[in-house]
């Protein structure tokens, strides 16, 4: 896919994905498995939550130089370090060509230690990757501050694992700038229950298509099934 395209002239499939520091089902660590179903998706641009190890300097659950040989990906640069794919585990993959405008750190509020990414595309489409709290109280504060650091800006697409349970309750901070949606039960990769992983869209855009990546190597690799979302402007 040519992301040299604007965003008005096709969709694009912004897609999220919770790889659990590449720990599947089965226990083992397989960075492989993971850029197996990262590669099946056929997305434009990636968010990854879970992407670095919890211990010490917080190394990557993928080998850089994986992403770079065995996808057609690039790594956007939002680590503090050399070592770790992003920042509090968030990651953002971008098709090979795309062009990066910009790039944010969103430090959030809670109990435990979170922080969202941004990165805006000189197409003009914002992308925020998000893993929120564990605590409504938590995400909701989150949300919040996401919202404010963003300001009045468009094209804006905020994806990435909720961790929210309910329909409803809990996205009060995105009412009235954003549309919610929920691509389909994504947790848990055994048997999708909860769709904890969704997609909201600034009022400009609109969702084409959505869905859940259910093949075989996605139902193994993590607890967390991916989610996809094609995106239109209004």
């Amino acid at each position: 896919m040519n992301m040299t395209h604007n965003i008005h002239s096709r969709p694009l499939r912004i897609a999220s994905y919770n790889i659990r520091k590449a720990r599947g089902l089965d226990g083992r660590r397989d960075p492989g498995r993971i850029v197996d179903v990262i590669n099946a998706l056929d997305a434009d641009i990636i968010a990854l939550q879970e992407a670095d190890r919890r211990l010490g300097d917080r190394p990557a659950a993928i080998p850089k130089e994986m992403i770079t040989r065995a996808t057609d990906f690039d790594l956007v640069p939002l680590a503090q370090n050399d070592v770790s794919l992003g920042w509090h585990g968030n990651a953002i993959l971008v098709r090979r060509g795309c062009q990066v405008a910009s790039t944010s750190r969103i430090g959030l509020p809670g109990v435990e230690p979170r922080g969202a990414v941004a990165v805006k595309l000189t197409t003009g489409l914002t992308v925020v990757g998000v893993h929120l709290g564990l605590l409504r109280q938590s995400r909701r504060k989150q949300l919040h501050r996401i919202v404010g650091h963003l300001g009045k800006a468009d094209n804006v697409v905020v994806i990435g694992d909720m961790n929210e349970w309910a329909n409803a309750r809990g996205f009060e901070p995105l009412a009235g700038a954003f549309t919610l949606h929920s691509p389909g039960r994504s947790f848990h990769a055994a048997r999708p229950v909860a769709a904890l992983d969704r997609v909201a869209l600034s009022r400009d855009l609109v969702l084409s298509d959505a869905g859940v990546a259910q093949g075989a190597q996605a139902r193994q690799a993590s607890d967390h099934l991916p989610i996809w979302a094609d995106v239109l402007s209004a």
